[in-house]
């Protein structure tokens, strides 16, 4: 299964940028039911969802970020949309206890924006009806009026243990909010990375490259992934238990397996998909 690297959040009550999204190359669309959509337009965004996801084509999972399940609105965006074949999974917002999670009729992204959320994160993430889990951050950072990124770093390698503990895929990185700063973007997306972050939610199209370029496996990285995946082909045909490396370093399993997901994530995101 292929972790998707970019997901695109398009306005709930934009229809018409539906399926340009879904041909933007994300590898995710979001559908947003809530921040992206004032008040007096949201019973039309949730129906502008169901309509789309009646008669979705491409290649691009489909999700909804719908409202707060705290809310009456929320509760109906999902009774709404949650049986539709359509839609590959919801997005819950400001999700703080294991408990909201329980009977969803549907695949279910966690999102941590709070301090309760942030302690609950493990169980969260535990919880069988979770297939990811992510991070607000600026509602977080401005619930406990975070301005240093090392302390944003802290909460979120929290989060990054929490769905590795529980077998879900990385935790992709919050929307960078300016659209023209590519090369800030750029370089957020390498710190992310870093700390075990992986792809990152997208508010405009044009941010998609520049995402993927950014999560795409150095030359470097590559060529070591090689050395290895060879060493450990080399030792099974050996009958070898160990896997020794040129230089004389020996590497276990767990390092093999990484370096075979580097070299397909490289072929996936190969030079040609940004031109």
């Amino acid at each position: 299964m292929n972790i998707p690297v970019t997901w695109l959040y398009v306005p709930g009550d934009r229809p018409e940028r539906f399926d340009k999204a879904a041909a933007s190359g994300a590898d995710v669309v979001i559908i947003d039911l809530e921040d992206a959509v004032v008040p007096a337009r949201k019973d039309e965004a949730r129906a502008n969802a169901a309509a789309y996801l009646a008669r979705r084509t491409g290649s691009a999972e489909v999700h909804v970020r719908i409202n707060d399940l705290a809310s009456g609105r929320g509760r109906d965006d999902l009774a709404a949309l949650g049986g539709l074949a359509g839609l590959d999974a919801v997005r819950l917002p400001k999700v703080e206890s294991a408990g909201v999670l329980d009977g969803l009729p549907v695949k279910a992204y966690a999102l941590l924006e709070s301090a309760a959320g942030i302690v609950a994160a493990h169980t969260i993430a535990a919880h069988p009806g979770v297939v990811g889990v992510a991070l607000g951050e600026q509602d977080l950072a401005a619930e406990l009026s975070i301005t240093d990124e090392s302390a944003m770093n802290h909460l979120r390698l929290q989060v990054v243990l929490a769905a590795a503990a529980a077998g879900l895929p990385p935790v992709p990185m919050s929307v960078y909010p300016d659209v023209q700063d590519e090369a800030g973007l750029a370089a957020s997306c390498r710190a992310g990375r870093a700390i075990g972050l992986f792809g990152r939610t997208a508010i405009h199209p044009r941010q998609i490259p520049v995402i993927r370029r950014a999560f795409s496996p150095t030359r470097e990285e590559t060529d070591r992934a090689t050395e290895i995946v060879q060493a450990a082909e080399e030792a099974e045909r050996a009958g070898a238990g160990a896997v020794a490396l040129p230089d004389g370093r020996f590497v276990d399993a767990p390092i093999v397996a990484r370096a075979r997901r580097t070299l397909a994530l490289a072929e996936r995101l190969a030079p040609e998909d940004f031109s």
